[in-house]
């Protein structure tokens, strides 16, 4: 594929990738709405986001190893196309159940998309240019943490049924230039799917999201040992070894838990469980900015803006910079200024030029963690075979971590009677996390090693 021909396709992965990024954030202005129009209270209404992460840890390796299997061509179509029937539910949606079932299938296609778009890069792009390539797919998160807002904001004022009209004609639009632009992948029909690995996994993740989800930060001890909360946070811990030895069993497993076998691919899932709880952190920001500095509600959420603006600029940049210096450095670097974000939000948040501060270097630090580095790492690490499936591993524990991460956050602030203190005590706690991810990256690959890994899987 020439030049063209790539700028063409990374155009078109970048705007599949937008769309499903995008129906995070855009949803959060029309939860009120919505929540009236149901007639439902404040935990029902929060699995408007719960249900669509749930889903999408879910098709996430689902859609990634049929991407291995049936090529990244017709996968990719598929993801956009079961994104686009999500959203048409969710607009015709006459209860809120059905409203939840359009989320649930929304989160499925937008779970396979972004790894079986980073999987195109692996197998179309030189390793030279691979780092920029995914810099520019990875910016499209703080993108649409930027605009989802506000076009949500927009688009509320027709009803918020128009945050999801908007999906219809952009996925078409994907769907027709996918089958003129991506270009056609290999097939492997000869493997079985792993349906036990898929349900196992279902099952598990089903569990801690309700689990998780019942939590009354207000009593945080006593709703852990409740029966709407313990049964199901103990059917996850039970089914996390019941997965690895299914998957372990497994003739191609969903999950390719022999990717484990790697010292680097540990690292960097467990930094992305990490990432998820940072990722949780910035969505208290706004939050944090009423209390701290007495902001009203329209206002505070403007102070996300430095935070989210500097994921756009920098996932790009460091994208170009990992190329050059690789990811271990990068990573590095990035969480390091992540850790000095989280101690100023936590420790200066009633300065208002400290805070904007904290949340650029916190945007930085993110789309360090989010962006291109991790997924490079992954890109080495995993034979060609292997490639949308080990992207789906990093999708899933940052997935992890924001569903454990949101919880936890909750409840420290909660546990604080929602004070200034509560909020401080939650980031500083990131804070530590996000330290031991610093010592993670110490154990990473230099330049030098990941380039004789890429060799040796490109060879076998």
């Amino acid at each position: 594929m020439d030049l063209l021909g790539k700028n063409r396709m990374l155009i078109l992965l970048f705007i599949g990738v937008f769309m499903g990024s995008l129906d995070i954030g855009i949803v959060g202005p029309a939860l009120p709405g919505i929540q009236v129009y149901f007639g439902v209270n404040e935990r029902a209404v929060s699995w408007i986001f719960t249900i669509y992460i749930l889903f999408f840890m879910i098709g996430t390796p689902l859609m990634a190893k049929l991407s291995d299997i049936y090529g990244r061509k017709s996968i990719y179509i598929l993801d956009v196309f079961i994104f686009a029937v999500g959203s048409l539910i969710t607009v015709t949606s006459f209860s809120f159940e059905m409203l939840l079932l359009g989320r649930a299938v929304q989160g499925i296609g937008a779970g396979g998309i972004f790894p079986v778009a980073n999987a195109f890069i692996g197998d179309t792009f030189p390793p030279e240019s691979r780092g920029s390539a995914l810099g520019i797919l990875s910016s499209v998160w703080g993108l649409s943490g930027v605009l989802g807002p506000v076009l949500g904001g927009l688009l509320l004022s027709y009803g918020w049924q128009w945050l999801f009209i908007i999906n219809l004609p952009i996925a078409a639009a994907v769907i027709i230039g996918s089958s003129k632009i991506l270009p056609k992948t290999a097939r492997n029909e000869d493997v079985k799917f792993d349906w036990y690995g898929i349900t196992v996994l279902s099952v598990l993740v089903a569990a801690l999201a309700y689990g998780v989800n019942q939590i009354d930060t207000t009593n945080v001890i006593g709703s852990l040992t409740s029966i709407s909360v313990l049964p199901f946070l103990l059917t996850a811990v039970v089914l996390l070894p019941v997965l690895w030895k299914v998957e372990k069993s497994a003739a191609d497993p969903v999950i390719q838990v022999d990717l484990f076998k790697s010292r680097e691919v540990k690292l960097i899932t467990s930094i992305s469980v990490g990432t998820g709880l940072c990722q949780a952190a910035t969505v208290f920001v706004p939050a944090l900015a009423v209390v701290a500095l007495s902001l009203s509600t329209p206002m505070a959420s403007l102070m996300v803006l430095p935070l989210v603006l500097a994921m756009a600029v920098g996932a790009p940049i460091i994208g170009k910079l990992l190329d050059k210096f690789g990811s271990r450095n990068i990573m590095f670097v990035g969480t390091f200024i992540l850790v000095i974000g989280l101690f100023l939000i936590g420790l200066f948040a009633n300065s208002f030029y400290l805070f904007i501060f904290a949340g650029i270097l916190m945007g930085i630090g993110m789309s360090t963690d989010i962006g291109s580095p991790p997924r490079y790492i992954m890109l080495v690490e995993s034979p060609p075979k292997e490639r949308a499936a080990g992207q789906a591993l990093i999708n899933v524990n940052s997935s992890a971590g924001q569903l454990i991460g949101g919880a936890l956050i909750g409840a420290v602030i909660g546990s604080l009677g929602g004070k200034i203190g509560g909020y401080e005590s939650a980031y500083i706690l990131i804070a530590f996390v996000a330290i031991f991810m610093v010592i993670l990256c110490i154990g990473l690959k230099n330049k030098k090693e990941q380039l004789e890994t890429m060799k040796r899987n490109f060879d076998t």
